[in-house]
């Protein structure tokens, strides 16, 4: 793998390269505001849900719902990066609105494990106040990670596309047939997609999506094809020719995103 302080090029087991842009505080700013919005609208709708219906309970009754609240507080400051990153691959509502997407430096998508780490880090981001540690471990950092990014290994890159089979199927404006030749598809229909995970999927979409910007798209697509089919536990008489290894992979995918 290969980084600059603005793009970041990173290169899969199967030789696949894939180019992100590393952002900086400008448009995580963007996005922090736009979640900040969110949340604080959240909280004070809880916060005048508990208050309205705490006041007609005394004592014990009322310091329990004012507990409740309390709790709800926390599971909606720290789950709400969580849940929105596990659910959407990397992306709160802000990081969509402003094209941001959350990797590991890898390139994979992040786990629940490491989504855990950066926000409970956002504490001590944010100190002593408007994420002042988060903001000077960005400028020192070249690659403009705060500390929960730097603890976790992760990195918030430019993806100002979702990655979709409606995307793969176009690409610079250009409308590419996708349809697999009716042997490869029958074929790939009784395969166990099911052995599959979703990490070997989106890497599958991820070479579609760029694979005219890939020279040797036809090999790479045959690699990547050969290393699913090992995964699938098929034997050597299943595997497909070079020329229909993308046919092939969107096939795959396909397939998996049905089942």
């Amino acid at each position: 793998m290969s980084s600059s302080d603005e793009f970041l090029n990173i290169d899969t087991p199967e030789n696949v390269a894939f180019g992100y842009e590393v952002v900086g505080i400008g448009s995580r700013f963007i996005a922090g505001i736009v979640d900040s919005a969110i949340i604080g609208a959240i909280l004070t709708a809880v916060a005048l849900i508990i208050v309205l219906t705490a006041s007609p309970f005394d004592g014990d009754n009322g310091t329990l719902i004012s507990a409740i609240g309390l709790f709800l507080f926390f599971v909606i400051l720290w789950g709400y990066y969580i849940f929105f990153e596990m659910s959407w691959n990397g992306r709160s509502p802000g990081k969509r609105m402003a094209g941001l997407r959350v990797i590991k430096r890898d390139g994979t998508p992040i786990t629940l494990s490491e989504s855990i780490i950066r926000n409970l880090l956002r504490t001590i981001d944010s100190l002593p106040a408007f994420y002042g540690v988060g903001i000077v471990s960005m400028f020192i950092d070249g690659q403009s990670r705060r500390l929960g990014d730097i603890m976790a290994g992760t990195l918030v890159v430019r993806d100002n596309e979702d990655i979709t089979l409606e995307n793969i199927n176009t690409k610079s404006g250009r409308r590419t047939l996708m349809s697999a030749p009716r042997q490869v598809a029958d074929g790939i229909r009784e395969w166990p997609v099911h052995k599959l995970n979703d990490d070997d999927i989106r890497l599958a979409e991820d070479f579609l999506q760029r694979r005219y910007e890939i020279k040797n798209a036809n090999d790479l697509a045959y690699k990547i094809a050969r290393r699913l089919m090992k995964k699938m536990e098929l034997p050597a008489s299943e595997m497909v020719f070079m020329s229909d290894a993308i046919y092939s992979l969107d096939t795959i995918i396909r397939q998996y995103r049905q089942e």
